[in-house]
């Protein structure tokens, strides 16, 4: 008597995001619910392929902002990227320009994909801040609101390379611009432009009252997750003996130099007799607390001074963290080679004998 094949493994959540429903979103599309609420997505799905894929390229640009574009689809209030694929555009440190010819291929790339079958939507672009944290600039948000206007629904990606190899984790923010006289409700501010570059500073929160971010959660099939489980299980020793302090320490160099030109710029406004918001002895006091940072942000402190000192002990906690990491690993790797030759000292002295 034959037997019955195997039942396939049931679909999970996961699982499910990678059926595209192109009938549902062209409904979606049609109805146009962001047009009666500019803040109707509030959300954004990343497969892990995707996020993979991105850090990766953003790495591989280093200090040049790269770009690319998502493929996906929404659904209800989120967007789901299921793939990304880099553009051949000319970045600078501190802007990327996408030329007729990135254009062209992007249009060539998703013809192509529909013509195999895969007939995901170009839904939104992302690109690199190296080392300066994720938020819109005035460019992006140019970009950015001329895309919502001509390619509804897309969404704006931006991921900091230098600060994911700092942390260990994928500095990633999602965006979308509000329409041309929308006035955005007030809401406190929770950026801060801690080591943001000279270059970049000024563009920096000009422009935070003309987008909002949206959550950010990733998700991955049952057989990324037996993939990504087959990785770790083979790369999880180099995981552990890597040194954050030697993967960024050219990041470290120009955040000291990034310093020291800040501490000229504001000795020449004390000289001058500029805003000086909290006094020396109060900075000094406070910069001794454990909650330093949180202390000078509450005393209103927006002098060239101020931020300064609040780089200064921002990075002074960042290296504690990097220099106790090292210490712990190399205890532990030390103690481990202790005991292996101890071992083989125990083992030549028995054969000996």
């Amino acid at each position: 008597m034959d037997e019955d094949p195997p039942l396939p493994p049931p679909i999970t959540t996961s699982d499910e995001l990678y059926a595209y429903d192109e009938v549902a979103h062209k409904l979606l599309v049609a109805q146009k619910p962001w047009a009666r609420d500019p803040h109707y997505f509030k959300r954004v799905k990343v497969s892990a392929l995707a996020l993979m894929k991105m850090t990766a390229h953003c790495k591989r640009g280093g200090d040049i902002e790269v770009m690319g574009m998502l493929q996906g689809y929404a659904k209800d209030d989120a967007f789901i990227v299921l793939d990304v694929f880099e553009l051949p555009v000319e970045g600078t440190e501190t802007r990327v320009n996408a030329q007729a010819e990135a254009y062209e291929y992007m249009v060539e790339y998703t013809h192509t994909c529909k013509a195999v079958g895969r007939h995901e939507n170009v839904v939104g672009w992302y690109h690199s801040h190296p080392g300066y944290g994720c938020w819109l600039s005035g460019i992006d948000v140019n970009t950015q609101s001329m895309n919502q206007r001509y390619g509804e629904p897309f969404l704006a990606i931006v991921i900091d390379p230098i600060r994911t190899s700092r942390a260990e984790k994928v500095e990633i923010g999602a965006f979308r611009t509000y329409p041309d006289g929308y006035t955005a409700p007030e809401e406190p501010s929770t950026s801060s432009n801690l080591g943001i570059p000279k270059s970049k500073i000024e563009d920096f929160g000009v422009h935070a009252n003309k987008y909002y971010s949206l959550d950010v959660s990733f998700f991955k099939s049952s057989l990324d997750a037996r993939n990504l489980d087959s990785l770790t299980k083979k790369y999880w020793v180099n995981t552990l003996s890597s040194s954050t302090l030697l993967a960024n320490r050219k990041l470290i160099a120009s955040q000291v130099s990034d310093m020291e030109g800040k501490i000229a710029k504001a000795e020449k406004e004390i000289k001058r007799g500029g805003p000086t918001t909290t006094s020396s002895a109060s900075l000094a006091s406070m910069s001794m607390s454990p909650t330093s940072g949180s202390n000078l942000e509450k005393a209103g402190d927006v002098s060239a001074l101020g931020t300064v000192t609040q780089d200064a002990i921002s990075l002074a906690i960042e290296q504690s963290k990097m220099f106790a990491s090292y210490a712990v690993k190399c205890a532990l790797f030390d103690a481990v080679s202790a005991h292996k030759e101890k071992n083989d000292d125990v083992e030549m002295q028995a054969a000996d004998a």
